[in-house]
């Protein structure tokens, strides 16, 4: 076939504010890291190891400044013992207050990122499987602090790490950019390919220097629109020397309920094109809820056996 790239790796959404809860423990989330790796998976990114005060690890800089509760695991570690056993590449989500940054106050929470940046290194830095950072607050638009938070995190986790890559995730300001608390599916504003071709020139020249791979979210524009700003999004990023991959979501945005696992077409119809604008690598949002034959949603089981399909034919 063509056109065909592969998801080659996946969030892990365990601290989530819109997504149920599945409750693993171990044993759920060992064999999920084994069906991963049965499709071709070799790199995992927590989005984040903290969300106003539910945290995934036992940080005395966050249970002291933002009040979090303590996990009864220590999921950080967990992650990187399995990464480990799975030989894949395992990526450190920063810290969402929640709050700070979303009213304006940037420095606050890029300042609240250093002490957790550093005491995370500390913490896990000499794990073999600890291979990336990603920068967990999303954006669509050049914000007021955004590109001094991305410029300031992307910076300060290379020099505490010795230059370890930095990935982010952002998103187009489309017409299926909806809270996850309405029952629409879209909207009629939408920005224009012009416009956001201005302001994602602005964005990436300002963090060229911090930020090794984005991955823009590829659920946010109408299907007809996706491969025109695929294209825009890797001409930019190959402009400032920032490597392009796909955030493929396995999740359907065109429904009034948030989220269940997207069709099969679809998903399929959004690599290709991907593939088409010159994207070499997909990563996902994300296997466990949305693809896994041991998800709280059984659709995401047969999505799996879509994908092994897939896998199976010719490229």
């Amino acid at each position: 076939m063509a056109n065909k790239i592969l998801i080659k790796g996946t969030f892990l959404d365990e601290i989530s504010h819109d997504i149920p809860h599945q409750n693993w423990g171990e044993k759920e989330w060992s064999l999920d890291f084994k069906y991963m790796k049965s499709v071709g998976i070799d790199k995992v990114i927590m989005i984040r190891c903290g969300y106003k005060n539910w945290i995934t690890f036992p940080s005395q800089v966050l249970t002291i400044e933002e009040k979090a509760i303590h996990p009864q695991k220590d999921l950080v570690s967990m992650f990187l013992r399995l990464s480990k056993e799975n030989d894949m590449d395992f990526y450190f989500g920063l810290y969402d207050s929640g709050k700070y940054w979303t009213s304006g106050d940037y420095e606050k929470e890029v300042r609240l990122n250093y002490k957790v940046i550093d005491e995370v290194w500390e913490r896990y830095g000499n794990h073999r499987a600890f291979k990336g950072w990603y920068l967990t607050q999303e954006c669509n638009r050049n914000i007021g602090g955004i590109i001094d938070l991305y410029a300031g995190l992307g910076q300060y986790c290379k020099q505490v790490s010795s230059g370890l890559p930095i990935l982010m995730s952002p998103y187009i300001d489309g017409t299926k950019n909806l809270s996850q608390y309405t029952s629409q599916s879209h909207r009629d504003q939408s920005i224009s390919l012009d416009e956001h071709f201005k302001t994602w020139e602005v964005i990436f020249a300002g963090i060229r220097d911090s930020i090794d791979v984005v991955a823009f979210q590829d659920g946010h524009v109408h299907y007809e629109q996706l491969e025109d700003f695929i294209r825009v999004n890797k001409s930019l990023a190959d402009q400032n020397q920032i490597t392009s991959w796909i955030n493929s979501e396995t999740f359907d945005r065109d429904m009034p309920i948030k989220f269940l696992p997207i069709k099969w077409d679809k998903l399929r119809y959004k690599l290709e094109t991907a593939a088409r604008a010159g994207i070499s690598e997909a990563i996902t949002f994300e296997f466990s809820h949305f693809m896994s034959p041991q998800s709280a949603y059984p659709q995401a089981g047969h999505l799996y056996n879509r994908y092994v399909d897939y896998l199976k034919e010719k490229k």
